[in-house]
């Protein structure tokens, strides 16, 4: 079932990127971009201040990677619906930005960005040939798709109505990483985002990418288009080789987002929640504004 719905899946995205169409990253304000190490952002730096920035609420994008079936509930009482929740209030007291309260419901289909491993048509991770010293290239592509006309239209009014001239979209999803030698030593890591890996088994395969759960982010001009965008994991899913080999992938459960809402970062002062600090620096490189409590 799990191939049907990507083959399904993939189909129409092929279908959309083959024409000027919502969704084509074609004229989409930044140009695709291939990266194998963080910080995972493009476009152009923004400068603190020259803009007045309006932020969307957050939302938890089911079924961005492959069919919703496979990937945890969002509907209320989920643990899903409690992380945005949380993940908004902490937005909304970022400050540097203000939250859009626009006079008409939001129409149309917002930009999607897109971050990981590139898909074929079966919604498998590929890897792009060889690279220099042996090896094949296991890099991430990071995208936006074009808004429609419609939604377009609606972000320019709401927009104009909040005094603003930028908008700042944030989306919770789910993507795949590939994991990678840790050094010398026989374990393994997924790098994960600003300054932050997680740690892998040394029996985790090389051969196979990782489910992660991360933070994407744009922000888009009046125009639809695209100015900065970006992405922060937050956790990465341990498969076992042995499933590995035969192709599968651990999924992405509703227990594992339940345990990402506290989840902390030992690294650092103060062992600050590990969606916080991911938060606050795509927020920062997006905006240009800083965004240190």
């Amino acid at each position: 079932m799990q191939s049907i719905t990507r083959i399904a899946s993939a189909a129409l995205l092929a279908a959309a990127a083959g024409c000027a169409t919502a969704g084509a990253t074609y004229r989409s304000g930044v140009a695709p971009a291939t990266l194998d190490r963080p910080p995972f952002y493009a476009g152009v730096t923004v400068t603190a201040g020259a803009t007045r920035i309006a932020h969307l609420p957050i939302h938890y994008q089911r079924g961005a990677e492959q069919g919703a079936l496979f990937e945890p509930e969002g509907g209320e009482g989920s643990p899903a619906a409690s992380l945005v929740a949380e993940m908004n209030a902490f937005l909304d007291s970022l400050g540097g930005t203000t939250r859009l309260v626009a006079r008409a419901s939001e129409t149309g289909t917002p930009p999607d960005v897109h971050f990981g491993c590139n898909l074929d048509l079966v919604g498998d991770c590929i890897e792009e040939g060889e690279v220099e010293g042996g090896g094949m290239n296991r890099r991430l592509q990071l995208s936006v798709g074009r808004p429609s006309e419609e939604w377009t239209a609606w972000a320019g009014t709401a927009l104009d109505s909040a005094r603003a001239d930028q908008l700042l979209l944030v989306t919770i999803e789910l993507g795949q990483y590939w994991p990678r030698q840790k050094g010398l030593s026989l374990t393994k890591e997924v790098r994960l985002g600003t300054g932050y890996s997680a740690s892998m088994s040394w029996l985790t395969s090389l051969e196979k990418p990782v489910a992660v759960v991360q933070l994407t982010g744009a922000l888009v001009g009046r125009d639809g288009r695209a100015v900065r965008i970006g992405a922060e994991g937050v956790m990465a899913k341990r498969s076992n080789i042995m499933l590995s080999a035969i192709g599968g992938q651990m999924l992405v459960s509703d227990e594992d987002i339940e345990r990402l809402r506290t989840l902390r970062r030992d690294d650092l002062s103060g062992q600050p929640l590990v969606w916080q600090v991911a938060l606050r620096n795509l927020v920062a490189q997006l905006t240009g504004r800083s965004t240190e409590g």
